[in-house]
Formats: structure tokens, sequence, C-alpha cells
């Protein structure tokens, strides 16, 4: 067996999404240069030809399971992969499109097709650990690149990926931003969301979307009377906690009590 087999195999597989996250991967083209001859892309449709079949050490699965076709190809991708690493919000929570869970989807089929007849698609966008075991979940809409290079080399020296698990509003201290809450009264989810984007809509004077999710452990309920304190209704904070990270069960959760309320 030459060295080149003996590489860990990485392949990236893409269900229900935007390319985003596949996106960013080839975005981090300096960062990837000094681990890149320690792995072999054996499958990444996005970047390569090369189509080699599996098993592979690592498999990175972006994209929501929309589909019975998608339901059954998750299956394959686990039974081919020795760690499986969900990237993006898409693949970790649904995705913007979970947004249908809470409607008849059948309806949106009607409005958008013109031959509804030939679309079949689940009821559900769902998250790709409803359906096969994850061993990771790598956030954001889009991923970190610097993260994502962080998971792949913890990963091939088996050691715990250090991805931080606080909140964006932790990152704002650290850039040194204005607390836009405080000082403007506007809505940001940064106090329930997971760091990773470096507090980016805040920086710029804007609340936190929770493109990240859920941080570690998140006071949704302590989140939802500040809103109602800045004079948001409850239709606007199920709105917010509704977003790129719909389906995550403490967003979701947050959201429904609201329209409840």
């Amino acid at each position: 067996m030459n060295s080149k087999t003996k590489r860990p195999r990485i392949a990236v597989f893409k269900f229900a999404s935007c390319d985003g996250c596949q996106l960013s991967i080839l975005d981090a083209e300096d960062e990837l240069l000094p681990i890149v001859d320690a792995v072999e892309i054996a499958y990444f449709p996005e970047a390569s030809r090369a189509m080699l079949k599996g098993p592979y050490d690592i498999a990175l699965v972006e994209g929501s399971i929309t589909t019975h076709h998608d339901a059954e190809r998750i299956q394959l991708v686990r039974r081919q992969a020795k760690t499986l690493v969900t990237i993006g919000a898409c693949a970790t929570a649904g995705g913007i499109q979970a947004l249908r869970n809470w409607k008849d989807v059948n309806d949106f089929i009607r409005v958008v097709y013109a031959t509804p007849q030939f679309i079949s698609t689940l009821k559900l966008s769902t998250p790709i650990a409803e359906h096969v075991p994850v061993d990771f979940e790598l956030r954001g809409c889009p991923i970190n690149k610097y993260q994502l290079i962080e998971l792949i080399t913890a990963t091939l020296a088996r050691r715990k990926p250090n991805i931080p698990t606080y909140s964006v509003c932790l990152e704002c201290k650290r850039a040194g931003n204005i607390c836009v809450s405080v000082a403007h009264g506007t809505a940001c989810l940064g106090p329930v969301t997971q760091a990773g984007c470096g507090a980016l809509c805040p920086a710029y004077n804007r609340g936190c979307y929770g493109c990240y999710g859920p941080m570690e452990s998140p006071n949704t309920a302590a989140l939802i009377n500040q809103f109602r304190i800045l004079g948001q209704s409850d239709a606007a904070i199920a709105r917010a906690f509704h977003g790129f990270n719909a389906w995550a069960w403490q967003f979701r959760k947050a959201g429904e009590e609201c329209v409840r309320t």
C-alpha cells in the first residue's frame, strides 16, 4: 500500500442547501495548504472530478433532509463514513427551508410549481441528526472556515475540536463592540447564539440573526422578556427565533411559546 492510500480519506456530500458551506471549504485556500498533503479528497463533486467510492474516514455533510431519496441516501453515507460531521445550519438545524415545517408544504408546491404532481417531497425539512448518528456538528450559515480547519486537524490528531460554545456576546466584548440592545434598543439574538461569526452583524449596528444556532445553554426565556421590553411583538419574536436555525429545538421551542401566548 503506497503512502497516498494510507492518508485519511475525506468526502463532502450535499443535500438540500445553497452550497454556501461547500464554498466556505473552497474559500479556505491558504489555510488548507498545511493539511492538504495529509489527507485525500476522495469525493467532492463541487470541486473535483474524483468520485472515489467509500469507505471514508471523514464525511462532511451539508444540507437538510427534505425528500424520500435523501432520507435513503444519508443512510448510505453514514454506513460509508467512519466519522460523520454535519456542516452548516441546514445540516445541523434544518436550515431556512425548515420554515415550511409550520405550514402545509403542499400549499407551497401548488403556488411555486406549474406541475405540482411531479414534486415528491417530505412534509418537514429536518437536520441530519434526526436520521443518522452524527459525530460532530459544525454550526453556521455559512460555516467559519477556520473552525473547519480546526475540526479537520483535531480529527486527524484524534483530539477534541476546540470549537467555542459560548455566545456571540463574548465576541462582541472582545471586539470592543457597543451592545446594540443597550445602546440602541435593537433586538439581538447574540445572547443565545453560539459564537463563530466574529459578531459580524453587531459590528455594523445590527442585531444578531442567530446564524450559528443556539449556544451551549441559551436562556431564551430571559431574552424573550428583554425583547418584549424593547417593544417587540410576540409574532416578531417568534420570527426572530424561527430563522436560519428554525428547527434547532431550543429556538423552535422559544418561537412556538411566543406564538401560543
